[in-house]
């Protein structure tokens, strides 16, 4: 008995000792809320962490990441997205709470539900076919996120029967859906266009990382659209730091909402370890610097790795970027809504390139994000028009795409870029040689 009764109290202290510890502190800064974060270290911890703040729409204006030993330290400054610190006692308790227990995301209710993952190729009006398709085959939407980049598009879609209102689960039933989903998807002129349609089985992974992640597996990185070659959204620069053994990648974009956690999930899936980072923003740029190694301890190792690493970090940040007008959609739920909704977009030369779909209580609340047929900026009477057509008081506009005023030349704008992205590395680098801070081994 008093062997048992020593176990149970050592097994109490490693739980203690392996539980991120949380200190809220709204005083100590006068524009931010401090969150610090003690934790044993361990692979994808870091992502537990910020995903829980981007799930709660928070803004990270600032971020401090250090390792010491098996030990992680980590410093967020947040507010909410009007820039105000965090006052609501329930979402500092909620905070506090999720980090500090086991934390699975934003999942969304799949009990009763049939999830589908798709990946293809973008066009004009897919969308609008998908949801077609859909609504003949009897299969109702109640939840989607679909993504589109550099000419490829990934989404996840959570189905259940119109009639019976029963998750969807014969399986000839589901071939054919998966069948003529695939058909819509496939490219017609490119042999490396080939669709993927599957249910999918991984109900606990965050439906934002199961989309990057499908990206990732669809290799959009690959591909350069001629939008983001003419005007780069994100600088990346990797540098191996080979006194210390960590490799050093930079990256320098326009700031948004859930800019870290796309870039820290996309280096935790690449199975890179962040040791040390810094995450600084200023007006409506940002600047992450991060210190990492593969999970076995090495830095990245080849020339043909790195340009990999930056290839991947770019579409990380680029697929979330908000391209076109947000549309936002209010209105009761009935068959067909969403066929009906985007098939109006395409008849007016309207294009999808991202959207959210989400259903409560018999109230459909959809996002989308459109440009015109060539990928600008839609005419504002076109919208109005398609405003019009569905309901003035159901579709809103709810954010118009931000203009960037400043024109610079293209070479010198990279050059400052790189300049800027290249002194947090000489700051973190002088605070190692002078002991500041500790490498981890």
């Amino acid at each position: 008995m008093a062997m048992k009764g020593y176990l149970d109290e050592y097994e109490k202290l490693v739980i203690r000792m392996n539980t991120p510890r949380v200190v809220i502190d709204n005083g100590v800064c006068s524009s931010a809320t401090i969150v610090k974060v003690d934790s044993a270290r361990r692979h994808g911890i870091l992502l537990e962490a910020v995903q829980i703040l981007t799930d709660l729409n928070l803004s990270i204006k600032k971020a401090y990441i250090s390792s010491d030993g098996r030990w992680n330290m980590d410093v967020f400054h947040v507010t909410d997205l009007n820039g105000n610190k965090l006052n609501d006692q329930s979402v500092l308790k909620y905070i506090e709470q999720s980090i500090e227990t086991v934390y699975y995301g934003e999942n969304i209710e799949v009990n009763g539900l049939t999830a589908l993952e798709l990946t293809g190729t973008d066009r004009i009006g897919l969308l609008s076919e998908m949801f077609a398709v859909l609504s003949d085959l009897n299969c109702d939407v109640v939840d989607a996120k679909l993504w589109t980049h550099n000419g490829r598009v990934a989404s996840v879609i959570y189905l259940k029967d119109c009639n019976s209102g029963s998750p969807i689960l014969d399986s000839l039933r589901v071939s054919k859906i998966e069948a003529r989903l695939k058909n819509v998807l496939n490219g017609e002129n490119d042999v490396k266009s080939a669709a993927r349609t599957c249910v999918s089985m991984d109900t606990m992974t965050h439906i934002d990382r199961r989309l990057h992640q499908l990206m990732f597996q669809d290799r959009d990185y690959e591909r350069r659209s001629k939008r983001h070659e003419r005007s780069p959204m994100v600088v990346v620069t990797v540098q191996n730091w080979a006194e210390r053994s960590y490799s050093v990648v930079n990256v320098h974009c326009q700031d948004r909402t859930k800019l870290l956690f796309d870039v820290v999930c996309t280096l935790t899936d690449m199975e890179y370890s962040v040791f040390h980072a810094t995450i600084n923003t200023s007006a409506d740029q940002a600047h992450l610097e991060f210190y990492i190694r593969h999970k076995d301890g090495s830095p990245i190792s080849s020339e043909a790795e790195r340009q990999r690493v930056i290839q991947c970090l770019e579409a990380a940040v680029e697929r979330r970027a908000s391209e076109g007008v947000r549309l936002e959609l209010r209105h009761p739920d009935k068959r067909g809504l969403l066929a009906e909704v985007t098939r109006t977009f395409r008849e007016n030369g309207l294009n999808v390139t991202r959207t959210e779909i989400s259903t409560s209580s018999g109230m459909a609340t959809n996002i989308f994000y459109v440009t015109d047929a060539n990928g600008d900026e839609a005419d504002p009477k076109l919208i109005e028009s398609v405003r019009e057509k569905i309901g003035l008081d159901c579709l809103r506009v709810k954010e118009m795409p931000m203009v960037n005023h400043k024109k610079e030349d293209g070479e010198e704008h990279q050059q400052t870029k790189a300049v800027l992205v290249s002194l947090g590395s000489m700051v973190w680098r002088n605070l190692f040689n002078f002991g500041l801070i500790k490498s981890c081994s």
